[in-house]
């Protein structure tokens, strides 16, 4: 068999290849950066308020909570809708009416907020027979 050989040398047309290298580096961060975002997407359903710090928090799950704001001067919002007291009371008890077993609330309260502002809706959450109540704060940054 003279003559032939096992390389095609001459101008014969090339097998295509796909290289799966750089297929999986980039599956792998396009994982990576989902993974990141999801993460970071653990957002309270209020205001945005400036938090106050504390370094004993701990991760929540804010899915099945109704989250009520207290701004910096006094006024109140029911997840993103800002309330007046009466609608305020009025959706507590429709929450804990739609919710009897299982209600969570969470307290979003801006770090300049008045306390009493605070406290008088951490109050009227208990009267409305809702035990589950959180507080929001952020993460204290070591010193």
């Amino acid at each position: 068999m003279a003559g032939s050989s096992s390389h095609d040398s001459g101008g014969g047309r090339k097998k295509a290849r796909i290289e799966i290298i750089p297929l999986i580096d980039v599956i792998f961060f396009l994982l990576a950066t989902f993974v990141l975002f999801t993460l970071s997407l653990n957002r309270s359903q209020g205001l945005h308020v400036s938090l106050p710090e504390a370094e004993s928090g701990i991760p929540r799950d804010p899915s099945g909570t109704a989250t009520i704001t207290v701004t910096e001067e006094g006024t109140m919002a029911w997840d993103k809708d800002p309330v007046t007291l009466d609608e305020f009371l009025q959706r507590l008890k429709t929450f804990h009416f739609e919710h009897p077993d299982d209600a969570r609330i969470l307290i979003n309260g801006d770090a300049e907020a008045s306390f009493s502002s605070v406290i008088y809706a951490f109050d009227e959450v208990r009267k409305a027979g809702i035990q589950k109540v959180l507080i929001e704060t952020r993460v204290k940054k070591p010193d």
